[in-house]
């Protein structure tokens, strides 16, 4: 049988599964945060002294953060090229007037997604420490440049990517957490924890789905897995670009900074693929092919070759400056 006919047979059989996986994952509309939890009340007579208090917390954030926090926002706001790629994925049909149950399981992660830009946006927008012209140009060049994440329609690839990814970003809001926490600044501290809370609900999610697939077709899984990792995870914000310049020439700027501040590193991507090799258990899956069996081997010998790499590997220590942030005259 052809590769696609069984990916979409995997992905039929288990639909009956995704419901359980939305209990499960996700929470509902009336109980989960909103960014107005987070946010000056607008229709309060103290809404200007509370902004100028947020505006005050955020003064002693550095150049590098404020980059960070820029880039985190934008990857979050171009949520609609994420959604049109996962609603594309085989097994994912929003067309055929049934009640998918993927489709269903896309549009509410991506109902849970959207809040992180909306209220970061908004965050960045009332600290008055960003040039948020600047911002939203990038915002919309990364939506209308659209990615392209080596998955096709591969709901197996696409799976692996959002488990990685996921978790990354979980990382990333967590760690700018704990920096604007220590810099004294308690709401922006509370408000990427929680984010991070919700990135790593979704990468449960996701990590699930491929267990589940690994369950119904280990060979194939394992040969999706393995070709993702050849190819590299690139992040969702890769084709990052300002005004004026080039797709994704300011991808590897903001990546640097990551790297400078330990936002997000390349010891981060090593521990990811350790963390899901060992939870798919990829020693113990059985009834493999002999090219999923090579697969299987280049995964597990995998981190200790990425360890060895990212210990060679040098960033540049100079600040780029970025339109996004360089018209507040920070350093």
């Amino acid at each position: 049988m052809p590769e696609k006919n069984i990916r979409l047979e995997v992905m039929q059989a288990i639909e009956p599964q995704v419901e359980g996986f939305m209990d499960s994952f996700l929470i509902p509309i009336e109980d989960i945060w909103q960014p107005s939890d987070f946010l000056p009340d607008s229709e309060k007579e103290g809404f200007l002294e509370d902004v100028r208090e947020l505006r005050g917390d955020s003064k002693e954030l550095g150049y590098d953060f404020w980059v960070t926090m820029v880039a985190d926002t934008i990857t979050e706001e171009a949520l609609p090229t994420y959604e049109s790629w996962l609603m594309d994925v085989e097994g994912i049909n929003q067309h055929d007037g049934k009640k998918n149950g993927w489709s269903k399981w896309v549009r509410a992660w991506t109902a849970e997604e959207n809040r992180h830009g909306d209220v970061l946006n908004k965050y960045l927008y009332l600290s008055g420490r960003v040039n948020m012209r600047e911002v939203e140009i990038t915002t919309q060049h990364l939506i209308s440049d659209g990615f392209d994440i080596g998955t096709d329609r591969d709901p197996y690839k696409n799976f692996i990517y959002t488990t990685f990814q996921e978790l990354a970003t979980n990382i990333s809001h967590k760690r700018v957490g704990q920096m604007a926490k220590k810099k004294g600044n308690a709401l922006l501290g509370k408000m990427c924890t929680i984010i991070a809370g919700d990135e790593m609900r979704h990468h449960l999610a996701y990590r699930e789905f491929v267990k589940t697939i690994f369950g119904e077709d280990p060979s194939g899984m394992m040969l999706a897995f393995a070709d993702m990792m050849k190819k590299k995870i690139v992040m969702p914000a890769h084709f990052l670009r300002e005004s004026g310049g080039t797709i994704g020439t300011a991808f590897e700027n903001f990546s640097n900074c990551a790297q400078r501040l330990g936002v997000y590193t390349a010891q981060d991507y090593v521990d990811i693929l350790r963390k899901l090799n060992t939870y798919w258990e990829l020693d113990k899956v059985r009834s493999l092919t002999d090219e999923a069996q090579k697969a299987r081997d280049y995964l597990i010998k995998l981190p200790e070759r990425l360890e060895r790499i990212s210990e060679r590997m040098k960033f540049p220590e100079d600040q780029y400056r970025f339109k996004w942030v360089e018209a507040n005259g920070m350093v």
